[in-house]
């Protein structure tokens, strides 16, 4: 592939992962509006039925990753993806004309199926990176998500003034320029050299964990991540609660802090991480990220003026460098033939976080702000603190067994 080439087909691919998370989070401010309307009720039954598509929709994710990966091993990256662009895009136009509640989870049911591309987005950026090139480009993951996560609620947020179904005619539109400029672009990288056939019992998430369990210390990594994206997850699910709790934020300043989360992840994922590996490599990349989100988390649970929280917040973002180093060094133990299964039992580990975490940490919260006894706040913030020492446990650990 020439240099002109594979600049087009990564940006199609930076392009898709933006559009990914921008899609969750346009949808949000409208959500609580369209379920009342598709379905009456007050806000909090509202609450109830955006809780369970989005729960769906984390499940659906962590089902098809490993198997839309193992496609793309079989298939070519090529074909998966701009068949889910496809579906993606026809999806949003369902959402926007849907009227029962019971067609807005089937909806997500389909949403969640499509996003889980990210994992066959993943082994195509695997598949054309130099393996000291991986983990720095696996950190432009984030840095795609990042910018999705900043412009999703500020689009959806000025779009819902147009009404409900604004938001996802937007996201079809954009889906639907997306998918003609991928196919344009996008080459295609499975070769038969590293095409192998489709298995179900490789392609399931058990299956697939079970299969590259066996590879050289992946099965404790693919733990690693697990732990960390749940620590992780403590921000989206806590933050709008713990900053009105502990500073009486309003949303507008929710919102702005959550802004320049996204934009730190979109800048260290980005660019600072190439730095953090020359410096330290992977292995020392991913102990400075574990022990700067130690201090981050523990500093959040002490901030008690609102200020200093909103100058701090882009700051914990710096720590935001150990999943494209862990993927990067997972990457490299795994086969060429293997990197679509790879990237989607990351998928799927990164899912089961996301399945869970918001629950423990929201039940943190409640607990430590509901006389109980004892007034804490930032209970989940100290939670994720812990779970910190522990990623830190399970990466040193066994190093006589495993070198890393």
């Amino acid at each position: 592939m020439d240099p002109a080439s594979r600049k087009r087909a990564f940006t199609f691919i930076l392009i898709t992962l933006t559009l990914d998370a921008m899609g969750i989070g346009l949808i949000l401010p409208v959500m609580p509006d369209l379920i009342v309307e598709v379905e009456g009720g007050t806000i909090g039954d509202a609450a109830l039925w955006g809780g369970i598509l989005a729960t769906t929709f984390a499940v659906m994710q962590f089902i098809f990753g490993p198997i839309l990966g193992s496609l793309s091993d079989r298939f070519g990256r090529r074909p998966v993806l701009l068949i889910s662009l496809l579906v993606m895009t026809i999806d949003y136009l369902v959402m926007a004309v849907a009227g029962t509640i019971w067609l807005l989870f089937v909806t997500r049911v389909i949403g969640g199926i499509t996003a889980a591309t990210q994992s066959t987005a993943s082994a195509f950026i695997a598949d054309i990176s130099k393996p000291e090139e991986k983990s720095a480009n696996f950190g432009l993951i984030g840095a795609a998500f990042g910018l999705g996560f900043v412009l999703g609620p500020v689009i959806g947020g000025l779009l819902g003034e147009y009404g409900t179904r604004a938001p996802f005619y937007a996201a079809a539109a954009l889906g639907a320029v997306n998918l003609i400029f991928g196919y344009y672009v996008l080459p295609e990288t499975v070769t038969d050299r590293i095409r192998r056939p489709f298995l179900w019992r490789r392609a399931n998430p058990f299956g697939a964990f079970k299969a590259l369990g066996q590879l050289d210390g992946v099965r404790r990594l693919i733990f690693l991540v697990f732990l960390y994206e749940f620590a992780f997850i403590v921000y989206p699910a806590t933050w709008a609660f713990f900053t009105k709790e502990a500073f009486g934020w309003s949303p507008g300043m929710v919102g702005a802090s959550l802004a320049l989360f996204g934009i730190g992840i979109a800048i260290v994922q980005g660019g600072l991480i190439r730095f953090a590996l020359k410096r330290f490599g992977e292995r020392g990349t991913i102990v400075y990220g574990i022990t700067f989100n130690f201090l981050a988390f523990v500093m959040l649970t002490m901030i008690t003026n609102g200020w200093v929280a909103l100058a701090f917040i882009p700051l914990t973002a710096l720590g935001a460098v150990v999943t494209p180093a862990l993927q990067g060094l997972m990457s490299q133990r795994a086969g060429d033939d293997q990197q679509g299964e790879l990237q989607g039992v990351i998928a799927s580990a990164k899912s089961i976080a996301m399945i869970f975490s918001p629950i423990v940490m929201t039940q943190a919260f409640y607990a430590f702000t509901n006389d109980t006894g004892i007034y804490f706040p930032g209970a989940a913030f100290a939670l994720s603190a812990g779970l910190m020492i522990l990623c830190m446990v399970v990466f040193l650990g066994r190093k006589r067994q495993v070198a890393i």
